[in-house]
This record gives structure tokens, C-alpha cells and sequence, in this order.
């Protein structure tokens, strides 16, 4: 466990793992918990760094609101203090427009797994997915977007052990907000700068970030492949975790930027 300092906010971050780095940048407002069902299948061959944004987990909560450039700044802190150069950046919603700006405007990513994202906040509107909830009731009905009523239904003590998970890790409301501004503010612009190998991974069924988002963003970058993932929502990490998690070692081991 450490902790870098930038501009006076503290930062947490954790490693495990030997080889090359796979960082896991975060969704607005979750705590590392959302990394649980790829974090096992990637630490061995390859080390891992699971961040905490600002504003979530043990990292600090600076007033926001926040932008995605600010985050980028925030990861390239902690690369430099983990001594790593260049990574791997799998990002999940709000993470996924940090890897790709990260891409587009540094040297530090070697290839990107994005997932469940879009190359604009314009047509996000967050709050059924994002509104801070505050109390075990609210955040179980917040994942009726972020996982399929089947999933629900059929894995039940998956979702009362998120519910748990969200309680103690998740950013507190203002910080949730000022996330949610980082969202809302990003365009990436035009992608052609954006040339290391992508995988855009999508649930069909994501109510929040339309999966046409997803599709297009893999269209639009010149070395993108895109997959999708029928009846899956938000969460397709959690819903479809051994396809996702498959897709995701064979973009890592097939790298050759």
C-alpha cells in the first residue's frame, strides 16, 4: 500500500504482482472493490496498480469539481512514484475517458482496455447510475443499472457483498459529484492520436453508457477492437467476468507496442 502526494492531495494506490504494469483506473464514485473479479486473473504474470481516484477510498477529497485532464495529471503521479514508465490502463466508465486522454497526451500507456466508456459525457446522464447513495437500501437499488435483474436475481450474496463493499469504500456525495463533473465536461476530440492497441468492451445492455457509444469509440481509434456482451449491463466486469477477464489476458499477451 502507498501513497503519492500531488498538488497537496494525497493519493492511494497498491501493487501486487511481477511484470509488466496493468493499472486499474476506476469508475466515478466506486471504490477498488470493482476491480475484485479481474484483479486475480491478471496479478502473477503481470503486476497490477489498483488506484483510488480523488475523492474515493483512502485517497483524498479535495473540493471539485474535478476534470478527466486533473485525473491523468493524478495518474501520472503515481506511475512515476511506482517507478513504472509504461502500462497497461484498463478503465471502467470515468476510467476508461482517463486511459484514453492518458493515451492520447502521454507516453506512459502501452495499450488500453476500456469498458463500458464513451469518447464524450455529452450523452451520459449519470444520475440513475451515479447518485450518491447514502444508505444500504439506495445502494442496492443504484445497481439496477449496473447489473442485469437476472444477475440480481440469481446471485443474490454477490450483491449484498457489493452493497457491503459500497458502504465502506465509495466516494462520499460531494466527492461523487465532483466525479460526475469530469464526466459530463470530457470530449476527447479526434482519436487518430490514440495508436496503441484497444480493446473496447461493452454490456449491450448498459442503460448509462449506450453500447453505440462503445461501438463507435473502437471505430474511431485507429488499432480498436470492440466486444460485446448480450443482456450485460454496467458492470459487465462483474457480469461477464471469465469472458471479459479472457479478452483482457489475450489483449495484455498479444501487446506488441
Amino acid at each position: 500500500m502507498s501513497t503519492v502526494t500531488r498538488d497537496g492531495v494525497e493519493l492511494y494506490y497498491e501493487t501486487d504482482g511481477d511484470g509488466e504494469t496493468v493499472v486499474f483506473v476506476g469508475d466515478a464514485g466506486y471504490g477498488g472493490w470493482q476491480w475484485g473479479w479481474q484483479y486475480a486473473a491478471v496479478t502473477g504474470p503481470f503486476e497490477t496498480l489498483v488506484t483510488d481516484l480523488r475523492g474515493t477510498g483512502r485517497s483524498d477529497a479535495p473540493p471539485g469539481p474535478y476534470s478527466v485532464e486533473t485525473l491523468v495529471a493524478d495518474l501520472e503521479a503515481i506511475l512515476s512514484d511506482a517507478g513504472v514508465r509504461k502500462a497497461h490502463v484498463v478503465g471502467l466508465g470515468l476510467g476508461g475517458m482517463v486511459g484514453l486522454e492518458a493515451a492520447r497526451t502521454t507516453s506512459r500507456v502501452r495499450s488500453l482496455a476500456l469498458v463500458g466508456t464513451a469518447a464524450s459525457g455529452a450523452a451520459i446522464d449519470p444520475d440513475p447510475l451515479y447518485g450518491a447513495p447514502t444508505n444500504p437500501d439506495e445502494l442496492r437499488e443504484s445497481l439496477t443499472p449496473a447489473l442485469s435483474a437476472e444477475f440480481r436475481t440469481e446471485q443474490p450474496d454477490v450483491v449484498e457483498q457489493i452493497v457491503e463493499w459500497r458502504g465502506m469504500e465509495d466516494a462520499t456525495p460531494d466527492a461523487w459529484a465532483a466525479q460526475i463533473a469530469a464526466i459530463e465536461d470530457y470530449d476527447a476530440g479526434p482519436l487518430y492520436e490514440v495508436t496503441v492497441p484497444t480493446l473496447v468492451v461493452h454490456g449491450d445492455d448498459d442503460p448509462i453508457w449506450p453500447v453505440e457509444a462503445g461501438r463507435a469509440l473502437a471505430d474511431d481509434l485507429p488499432r480498436g477492437r470492440f466486444e460485446s456482451f448480450a443482456g450485460a449491463r454496467h458492470l459487465v466486469t462483474v457480469e461477464r467476468s471469465r469472458l471479459v477477464n479472457d479478452a483482457l489476458v489475450e489483449l495484455l499477451e498479444s501487446d506488441d507496442d
